[in-house]
């Protein structure tokens, strides 16, 4: 009888493993595509929760999300055009002294020559796109770096308010205009805890955004590109709606939603839009990835660098009319660092330095880290002078996680 042979038996993979691999990978994928933007969003998570307890919940009071939206709305207005500018591969160092200049022009308008305060308005933002137009033929059709040009225009427009202004404050101005950046949306329907509109937009907003999110999922699979598995896709909806659900009812249990909230869902959904969507938008990435191929490709380059210049103009300006409308005068100082904390804004939020890569909502986001951080310091008495050193620290991560992942990309 020969001898007795045992095979060790082989391990035989689950059946569900080579699933388990593909979802994986596209996780790993995603994450890769997505990193900046996703990162900031559990980083804005992290602080929110860290000063959250640090303020004893302080931060998530309905007053003070409320004053949040307000102190920040004009950065955040700011940070929409400045990304678009970082992503066509320019920079715009005029746009504070800019917002300065047009809200003294609304001062004087409205408190020294009596205009009405919506032709103010209109005048003030034809003055930033002009503004931004001048800016943009020296950049776009005479070929001076935007860095020179606008550093000019800081100047030029920091010293045209002090000549509109001196050393005085203009105010107070109409109730119409003040509503701008002060307003709320009325009170409607039966009275309740909350704010029955603010719930209504809220509700709305959740049915767009998940329609969004279920139209997008499948176009990309018409084109038979990498989804996120069903599950996870429900995962990601309901995280949302929940998140959306939360910041309404935080609203509406106070006084609703402000106005200038409302301006600025408009912006980023229409800037979005265009900037995912529109030809322009694909221009503008095209040419701030690589100027010569887009040259090639048949991008109109010079008349995109214009365009973008002009709208960073009239942001700039309408920036200015919120924060006017907010102090309620013009004034000297107005507009400060503003360019700076719009730059930190679009960098922090996934912006690249070479350009061709950022996101209007990464912008916001950005934003909302900075705000975040200056309230929550504020409120547990970090002083000002520390806030600069964290807030230097802060950009200094986000440029260098840039440039570390622009590295390991390419090598």
């Amino acid at each position: 009888m020969g001898p007795v042979t045992t095979e060790t038996p082989r391990s035989v993979p689950p059946a569900d493993a080579p699933r388990r691999t593909a979802v994986g990978t596209l996780l790993l994928d995603a994450m890769r595509r997505n990193m900046r933007q996703y990162g900031m969003l559990v980083a804005l998570a992290l602080i929110v929760a860290l000063f959250a307890i640090w303020t004893d919940g302080v931060l998530l009071q309905p007053n003070n999300v409320t004053n949040l939206v307000l102190q920040n709305s004009y950065i955040l207005v700011l940070a929409i055009g400045m990304v678009i500018v970082i992503i066509a591969g320019h920079i715009d160092l005029s746009v504070g002294s800019l917002a300065a200049f047009v809200s003294a022009a609304c001062a004087v308008m409205m408190v020294e020559h009596d205009v009405p305060w919506v032709l103010a308005l209109v005048i003030a933002l034809v003055i930033g796109a002009a503004a931004g137009a001048w800016q943009g033929f020296w950049i776009a059709y005479v070929g001076i770096p935007s860095f020179i040009v606008t550093l000019a225009g800081m100047l030029l427009f920091r010293g045209g308010t002090q000549i509109l202004l001196g050393s005085r404050s203009l105010g107070p101005f109409p109730e119409g205009f003040q509503k701008i950046s002060t307003g709320y949306l009325p009170e409607v329907g039966p009275e309740s805890n909350y704010h029955n509109l603010t719930l209504v937009l809220g509700l709305l907003l959740i049915v767009f955004a998940l329609t969004q999110e279920v139209r997008d999922r499948r176009r990309q699979k018409s084109y038979e590109l990498d989804v996120l598995p069903r599950s996870l896709f429900i995962t990601k909806c309901v995280a949302m709606a929940a998140a959306v659900l939360a910041f309404t009812l935080t609203l509406a249990s106070y006084r609703g939603v402000p106005v200038v909230l409302l301006l600025l869902a408009a912006l980023l959904i229409g800037f979005g839009f265009v900037m995912r969507n529109a030809v322009v938008g694909r221009h503008v990435y095209a040419l701030g990835g690589n100027q010569a191929a887009a040259k090639l490709s048949g991008v109109k380059d010079k008349r995109v660098t214009f365009w973008v210049f002009t709208n960073m103009g009239m942001l700039a300006a309408l920036a200015g009319v919120v924060y006017a409308a907010r102090l309620n005068a013009g004034v000297p100082q107005a507009g400060v660092n503003f360019e700076l904390e719009a730059i930190a804004a679009a960098f922090i939020g996934g912006a690249s330095m070479s350009g061709g890569v950022g996101t209007v909502l990464g912008a916001i986001i950005g934003g909302l880290v900075l705000g975040v951080l200056n309230n929550g310091m504020s409120l547990v008495g970090v002083g000002t002078d520390y806030q600069q050193v964290i807030k230097g620290l802060v950009l200094l991560a986000a440029v260098g996680f840039d440039v570390w992942n622009r590295r390991k990309v390419g090598s």
